[in-house]
């Protein structure tokens, strides 16, 4: 069980209401979500922006602030990401609780209005958004994606993703490509949303100190518009063979090497295995005290930043880490070395007690942040796990040394990414 309490809206929207006293602001955050796909990816990124610019009622992003702000400094953002092979589009509202506020007893009503406003009455000529719009967001997301070049850490992890998920659906960046936007217009993307809304499937949660049924009678009534059943998200592609690893060498004007390792762990947050999985995460490159940073970046001291991160819808592990460019076949040797010594059990009891400690606290510090109680909620409808705090601590605390190893034994190494300089 955990605390949110699901309903069903007549139009196939689920709702979720998490109700506590802990914050003085109710957060409303509406996913859409999308099979992530080639084709389909520019589409899907420029449709929350385009939102955000404008309403019917208030068609210029100028009026929309202002209504946002006689609703005691409210705040509307959007977001696109992927969660797996599932391209999720966020619509999220935060305003102060009306019970803080002597007087007033619609505010709830007004920001979920608006919130809806956002999401289904877009400013529209003829029979598409209007070009202006369109034109503009396509500008700014062309910059985005071209300026993923800028920061080359993350510039590295995404293109060691791209080559290791060529073939695919995860290697596709939740931005889309600069080359489809051409075939971008007003019309077509108008007609893509609409097909969107109308059929993606959709969650809202509400977090803050409210009555839930009073607030699923809201929503009913404010997120009314007629909608056809959800269509399919389409499973995650885990498991995949692989013959013998790839090598990927990119060469630009850098001073410092980028190396990105991509591993297959061949678990993901379904299985039973996952906990022991966040144990190997751990002991390798979460935490400070993780081999990575302790024998890489520390003792070594080959690497400028040593860590891993853990895609657990997808069942990926990378390791990232910055490096002299002459330094590389050193610090490749090293790395691998780390990840080899937990497959052979070299494990001591003062990275597995750290890293049960680290994996607890995270988990505790996210239940201050309405932000992560609702992603973690999300992340567990998506994944089929739905578990509360103190049962994901309690399946921690379960895990064993035996059981990293056993996890260690299942992943392999999929392709080695290499930036670095030319010539």
């Amino acid at each position: 069980m955990t605390n949110f309490h699901n309903y069903s809206l007549p139009n196939g929207v689920n709702l979720y209401v998490y109700p506590t006293d802990k914050f003085k602001t109710i957060v409303f955050s509406v996913y859409l979500q999308q099979n992530l796909r080639r084709d389909l990816a520019t589409r899907t990124a420029l449709v929350p922006f385009i939102l955000e610019r404008g309403t019917g009622s208030w068609p210029t992003s100028r009026e929309l602030v202002k209504v946002l702000e006689n609703l005691y400094g409210a705040d509307i953002i959007t977001e696109v990401f992927k969660r797996g092979e599932r391209h999720v589009l966020q619509f999220l509202l935060e305003i102060v609780n009306p019970l803080f506020v002597p007087g007033e007893k619609d505010l709830e009503r007004s920001g979920v209005e608006v919130l809806k406003e956002v999401l289904t009455n877009p400013v529209v000529e003829g029979n598409g958004f209007k070009e202006s719009y369109v034109k503009r967001e396509k500008e700014l997301l062309k910059n985005n994606i071209e300026g993923l070049i800028n920061d080359k850490v993350s510039y590295a992890v995404e293109r060691c993703v791209q080559e290791m998920c060529k073939e695919e659906d995860y290697g596709v960046y939740r931005l889309g490509r600069v080359e489809d936007l051409e075939g971008i217009t007003p019309d077509n993307l108008y007609k893509y949303y609409r097909e969107l809304l109308d059929a993606g499937p959709m969650d809202i949660f509400v977090l803050g100190k409210v009555d839930p049924e009073k607030m699923a009678i809201l929503m009913e009534e404010t997120f009314n518009f007629p909608r056809q059943d959800s269509g399919e998200i389409e499973p995650t592609l885990v498991h995949k063979e692989i013959k013998e690893p790839r090598y990927v060498e990119e060469q630009m004007d850098v001073n410092q090497g980028k190396l990105t390792l991509g591993y297959r762990t061949n678990t993901t947050v379904k299985d039973e295995d996952y906990y022991a999985l966040l144990f190997y995460h751990g002991i390798l490159g979460a935490f400070p005290h993780s081999k990575l940073f302790h024998n890489v970046r520390e003792k070594a001291s080959l690497a400028y930043y040593a860590s891993s991160r853990l895609e657990k819808n997808k069942g990926i592990l990378l390791i990232a880490s910055g490096i002299e460019i002459k330094n590389y076949n050193l610090a490749l040797d090293i790395i691998q070395k780390q990840v080899e010594s937990i497959k052979e059990g070299n494990i001591t009891d003062y990275e597995f007690e750290n890293t049960r400690v680290g994996l607890i606290n995270q988990l505790k510090v996210s239940e201050d942040s309405p932000y992560y109680i609702i992603s973690r909620h999300l992340d567990g409808i998506i994944s089929g796990r739905l578990q509360t705090i103190p049962e994901t601590i309690e399946k921690i605390n379960k895990v064993t040394v035996e059981d990293v190893v056993r996890v260690a034994g299942k992943i392999q190494m999929d392709t080695i990414y290499f930036l670095r300089n030319k010539g």
